[in-house]
């Protein structure tokens, strides 16, 4: 049953009509399962057949990861841009409309509300969420637009996510750490059956974790995928190798050498160049360092220089392996940059592993500034002051982030940093204020 419901969503004109009445529709805000929008989608005969579809799972480094493919084939002579690339990720930062993009343009209201209608009108008795409803409207829209390429990121997990009613021509999967485990399982090996469960029989399948769990293996052997023919694992079949500034990528056939680099994780990167070997792109050195240049994702260790003030760095990690990377990514740009102290802005969600997250970047953090999060899953402020006393006693406690991050800026010098991380929210809340350079 659903929470609400409306017989005259034919009278909606506006797409934020259509997101109210879909965030009100079904009971529950995440529920896995394949068999509601598996029927619907027959019903809408959902078929992508005209396009390569890559599908990418993983605890962290999906978007950049899809960013990247994505940019390369555009970036491509062979390709070009008039046959079309898509991108279909979650959550939005800004505009619900930023879930879908077409040669990096974003969905106009129209296509969705048109196929809204579309779903409404097929859905009939089934009840759908909030996510199984907008992935719908994104394949439909798709089936008209019908771009050559589609690269399709996983929401939650892989096996049951409604992605995962699409058949792939390539599997992706970046990381497996914990995260979700409400859904997906208290440890790698059950998380990483669920991320394996995106794999098809007769597929490539990319995996950039360098150390995969069991599950995934035997999944992958258990569809014949046979190792360096469809299975293509890091540090194995596609090999990294790092220097300070300029890093190397190789396998079988390609030696990169001389990578500047990225704005996104190197590792995102290796594991991209790896699908882009497999669509058969003519990989060289200036190419990918052209592709680098310019992949930059919104709230992925995004920079933005404020001038006559401090700079400020926005990322949406929220679990503990996203934490270790930031950690590292601090050090380093402190290093570089010079930046003299790092004022934090936090605020998370209460089904995340807030401690284990906070911890990594205890020794790079001066100052702690958190509030609320105006959602439902959102982290009392006191519950985050609890959590961050642990191991500070530079805590700054607000009604809400706005009010924290106006503080920490206030109180910042032009040579120091701010660090805005903790939720896709969080980040949300903070770079609607910014202006990005």
């Amino acid at each position: 049953m659903s929470k609400y419901n409306s017989s005259h969503y034919q009278d909606f004109t506006h797409l934020d009509q259509w997101l109210y009445y879909l965030e009100n529709l079904h009971s529950s805000e995440i529920e896995l399962g394949l068999s509601r929008i598996g029927s619907v989608a027959e019903r809408l005969a959902i078929d992508l057949s005209f396009a390569k579809v890559i599908t990418v799972a993983g605890t962290n480094g999906k978007g950049t990861t899809c960013a990247f493919i994505e940019n390369a084939l555009l970036s491509c002579d062979i390709i070009g841009s008039q046959q079309g690339v898509a991108v279909y990720s979650s959550p939005h930062i800004e505009r619900f409309n930023e879930r879908l993009r077409i040669n990096k343009k974003d969905v106009q209201d129209k296509a969705l509300i048109d196929a809204f209608k579309r779903i409404e009108d097929a859905r009939k008795e089934i009840s759908l969420s909030y996510y199984e409803y907008t992935t719908l409207a994104a394949l439909l829209v798709l089936m008209h637009a019908k771009p050559r390429f589609i690269i399709l990121e996983v929401g939650l997990g892989g096996r049951l996510d409604a992605t995962n009613i699409i058949d792939a021509d390539i599997a992706v999967i970046t990381t497996i750490d914990l995260d979700h485990q409400s859904y997906l399982g208290n440890d790698r090996e059950s998380i990483g059956f669920e991320k394996a469960g995106i794999m098809r029989q007769g597929q490539d399948i990319v995996i950039g974790d360098t150390n995969v769990p069991k599950s995934v293996l035997a999944h992958a052997y258990k569809l014949h995928a046979s190792h360096g023919e469809r299975l293509f694992l890091r540090d194995q079949d596609f090999v990294v190798n790092n220097g300070e500034f300029l890093w190397n990528w190789q396998t079988t056939q390609t030696q990169l050498t001389a990578l500047k680099q990225s704005y996104i994780p190197r590792e995102n990167v290796a594991t991209a160049l790896m699908v882009l070997e497999k669509l058969n792109l003519p990989l060289t050195t200036e190419f990918v360092n052209e592709v680098i240049s310019i992949t930059k994702v919104a709230g992925r260790t995004e920079l933005i220089k404020k001038i006559g003030h401090c700079d400020v760095i926005l990322d949406v990690g929220h679990n503990p392996q996203a934490a270790r990377y930031l950690a590292g990514y601090l050090k380093k740009v402190k290093n570089q940059a010079g930046y003299q102290k790092v004022y934090a802005v936090v605020s998370m969600l209460s089904d995340k592993d807030i401690s284990a997250t906070l911890q990594p970047l205890k020794d790079e953090i001066d100052f702690w500034y958190t509030g609320a999060l105006s959602v439902p899953r959102a982290a009392t402020k006191e519950t985050m002051v609890s959590k961050l006393a642990v191991f500070t006693d530079a805590v700054n406690c607000f009604d809400n982030v706005d009010e924290a991050f106006k503080m920490a800026n206030k109180q910042a010098n032009e040579n120091d940093l701010i660090l805005v991380f903790g939720s896709f929210f969080t980040v949300a809340k903070i770079r609607t204020q910014l202006t990005v350079c």
